[in-house]
């Protein structure tokens, strides 16, 4: 957390604050819809349309992508693991690293730009490299993978795994900064560096205005950590700060994995909904597993994802059944709401109480401005989110 407030300061100093995520596609236009599934249907039609247990037949299974060989690091590349993070509030003088490079037991050390962007009021932390030497840098998995490498080359964001779970990124969408370019996210990687959301290249970092020098990552010796970490800490002085790699990350991996837990506990003792013999009443009853949040919400998305399970994908991102949930969201998300033993995807019985359950999650039980934010998560677009509330605003015409 402390890096992440740091960069984050960075960034409003430099003006590098970003708005809003727009993805290419639409709903609609990322499945391939059957002759017969093209009829939109009517909300009068809803408290007769009866929910289907098991749809995974009604669509092909997704394709398993072909597996990437991994490279071998390539020649001359020798592997440097960070042991030292370092953020400092501005761009780190020569003579300060050149101090540091001095320290005993330290053995490298290599500056990168930095800053924040912001994505529709969240924050996303960015490293600016050139990929030739910070792929020394990086885990060995990922220095392995040339996918990540050539991403950065072509100007494109790299996102850590953690930030695209979190942030809810679609790999391939592409994204507008607010007065500043189009990024697509063209891969996801974990990097191990507490804070930092994704890479860019330093030419694209140029262009969002992250501050130069001000990440600096110092290597040596494990055993050495602690005496190196008290020599870095005194060669900068008040105001940057450093951080373990490492020890951090496993107490953050930690904490991800209890919070995952609890999410999954609340939802298993309130998502229970049964199997209802309409679709009205299964929405009615899978939005009690979010106070605040209206059943015409959940209707409205359950239309325009999969016209109520009749077009249940897989999306060409490889979202899957009536709600079109990402497998990875699923998993954490994802609930057993017939009681069947069972959490399934593609069953509206489990779907549909699971979207109101990541509803929940990022706020749409308290209406207004949250609401829209939360329908904004589930697909990042506001065309989709006017979309989706519009049908919301139908079926409450309909079912007073």
């Amino acid at each position: 957390m402390v890096a992440i407030l740091a960069v984050t300061a960075l960034a409003v100093t430099a003006g590098a604050v970003f708005v809003v995520l727009r993805p290419s596609e639409t709903p609609a236009q990322a499945r391939t819809v059957a002759p017969d599934q093209r009829r939109d249907m009517t909300v009068g039609d809803l408290a007769r349309l009866a929910p289907q247990a098991d749809l995974s037949q009604a669509s092909p299974p997704p394709v398993s992508p072909t597996p990437v060989v991994a490279a071998t690091g390539g020649p001359g590349i020798t592997l440097t693991p960070p042991r030292l993070f370092v953020v400092s509030p501005s761009t780190l003088p020569e003579r300060v690293k050149q101090d540091i490079a001095r320290l005993g037991h330290v053995q490298k050390v290599d500056s990168f730009d930095g800053g924040a962007v912001r994505l529709s009021g969240a924050t996303l932390n960015l490293l600016a490299v050139e990929p030739a030497r910070f792929r020394a840098w990086a885990p060995r998995a990922v220095a392995d993978q040339p996918r990540v490498w050539e991403a950065l080359n072509r100007g494109e964001l790299v996102a850590d795994s953690a930030a695209t779970g979190r942030l809810g990124l679609v790999l391939g969408a592409r994204y507008q900064v607010d007065a500043g370019p189009v990024l697509r996210v063209a891969a996801s990687a974990s990097f191990g560096l507490l804070g930092v959301d994704g890479l860019v290249s330093a030419e694209t970092g140029r262009r969002l205005g992250l501050l130069p020098g001000v990440a600096l990552l110092v290597n040596g010796p494990e055993k050495e950590v602690a005496a190196m970490e008290a020599g870095v800490r005194k060669a900068l002085g008040p105001g940057a700060q450093v951080v373990v790699v490492g020890g951090s990350r496993t107490v953050r991996t930690r904490t991800a994995k209890a919070r995952t837990e609890q999410v999954k506990e609340r939802a298993a003792t309130r998502a229970t909904v049964g199997r209802p013999g309409s679709y009205l009443e299964l929405y009615r009853k899978a939005a009690a597993v979010c106070p605040g949040l209206s059943w015409t919400v959940l209707a409205a998305i359950g239309q325009v994802e999969s016209s109520h399970g009749r077009n249940n994908g897989p999306s060409s991102a490889g979202a899957l059944g009536p709600m079109q949930f990402m497998p990875a969201t699923w998993k954490v998300y994802g609930v057993d709401g017939d009681g069947d033993g069972v959490a399934d995807i593609w069953s509206p019985y489990d779907a549909v109480p699971g979207a109101a359950n990541y509803l929940c999650a990022n706020g749409a039980g308290q209406g207004g401005r949250k609401l829209e934010k939360a329908v904004w998560f589930y697909n990042h677009s506001w065309a989709y989110v006017n979309k989706v509330l519009s049908t919301a605003q139908a079926y409450a015409r309909a079912y007073p």
